[in-house]
């Protein structure tokens, strides 16, 4: 298991390569100021996609992960 440190540098490095910097910096202060409830926006969020789909989606982006160098 990756340390936290490297989990948000990966995390931010993500961000920033599909939001650019600006975005990327303007989605986490979102983030914080907004009271978020994970556990009830996961439970939405995907509730229309289907299993298979959305596991075929994980994998792809799994692997685009690793061809860009950056650790799952």
């Amino acid at each position: 298991m990756r340390t936290d440190t490297l989990l948000r540098c990966d995390g931010m490095k993500i961000l920033a390569q599909h939001l650019g910097i600006v975005e990327s910096e303007r989605f986490v202060a979102i983030i914080q100021r907004e009271p978020f409830d994970y556990t009830e926006w996961r439970q939405s969020q995907f509730a229309d996609v289907p299993l298979d789909k959305f596991l075929e989606d994980a994998r792809s982006f799994s692997e685009s992960l690793e061809k860009q160098g950056v650790t799952p």
